[in-house]
């Protein structure tokens, strides 16, 4: 029961907290669509992103009050607001979202994903993510590309232009390498070489870097670890069976390197990238594996088995 109560209590709080503040956010969203020129945009975009981060803040101070959670956030000395970012992490639960939130917001440019083009015509939230500055792309399969040869680069021309507005504000991007939840099941179907994570897909980093690269200034590698032999799901953290959740956040420089050919049709260029990527998730891999091996410490072994129970969700 008192779980339920937790959970349900923070539930209201969260809604209340985004229903309070999606009205400012739509209205200066709104201002933006009709500004003349583009100072006045960028003003509305901060007014904008400052209503988010502070949207993020109380979501912030409602875990740290409700919930038992310690927050393990190691690294990071030296992020600045005005700095841009690519953030590269592993992905296991929902709750990897609410951890990026405790280790950047305000720290950090208000971070961003990748959407698709379609999302902008969605009611309310396309208004939204369209005045956030989330970057929209299109893109074409191989299959499409075949068929129509003169679409070759086209999206990420798309992309690029969507990127446009970086140039005015910092920005910190947000990339999944694996592309999608992280699950023994999913590690098997695939054959992943690795102990603790799915395959990465070096297509879509690249595909960043090619549209933002010259304007990023390091690369932020995230390694989220959680206590368990399974990711707690959001359930599980709005209900208080979470001990501690490690954010172990590292600063690497970005070599030019990176973004100075054509990952689809330049093959030598592409195996670098690849090449690179391997490099970042065999050094992850490794990573995890000592800072579970810290959970797993007597004293922390107790403690995640008493809050982290068998049978809790998952973030499968």
């Amino acid at each position: 029961m008192r779980r339920l109560l937790r959970a349900g209590s923070i539930i209201l709080l969260l809604l209340l907290n985004t229903l309070i503040l999606i009205g400012p956010l739509l209205l200066i969203a709104l201002l933006k669509l009709a500004a003349p020129n583009r100072r006045l945009r960028n003003r509305c975009s901060r007014g904008v992103m400052w209503v988010a981060e502070t949207w993020a803040e109380i979501d912030k101070l409602i875990f740290a009050l409700l919930t038992p959670t310690v927050w393990d956030i190691r690294g990071g000395e030296g992020l600045s607001a005005e700095r841009s970012y690519l953030v590269v992490s592993n992905h296991q639960s929902w709750v990897d979202i609410p951890a990026l939130v405790q280790a950047f917001n305000r720290k950090t440019p208000y971070f961003k994903f990748f959407l698709k083009q379609e999302l902008v015509w969605v009611p309310f939230l396309g208004l939204a993510f369209w005045a956030l500055d989330y970057p929209f792309m299109k893109r074409y399969s191989k299959a499409y590309l075949a068929r129509n040869p003169h679409m070759q680069g086209k999206d990420l021309e798309i992309t690029k232009a969507a990127c446009e507005r970086f140039k005015d504000l910092p920005v910190t991007v947000v990339n999944y390498l694996e592309g999608t939840r992280f699950s023994p099941a999913k590690q098997a179907r695939q054959g992943s070489p690795y102990q603790h994570l799915l395959k990465p897909k070096a297509g879509g980093v690249a595909f960043t870097l090619a549209a933002l690269g010259p304007q990023l200034d390091a690369l932020l590698d995230v390694t989220l670890v959680y206590p368990g032999n399974r990711a707690p799901g959001f359930w599980a953290l709005i209900s208080g069976q979470v001990a501690k959740i490690i954010v172990d956040i590292r600063t690497r420089e970005l070599d030019p390197a990176l973004w100075a050919g054509d990952y689809q049709s330049d093959a030598a260029f592409r195996q670098s990238v690849q090449a690179w990527v391997s490099q970042l998730w065999q050094d992850k891999d490794a990573r995890i594996g000592q800072l579970k091996a810290q959970l797993q410490a007597p004293g922390d072994a107790r403690q995640a088995a008493a809050d982290f129970p068998r049978g809790s969700a998952g973030g499968a």
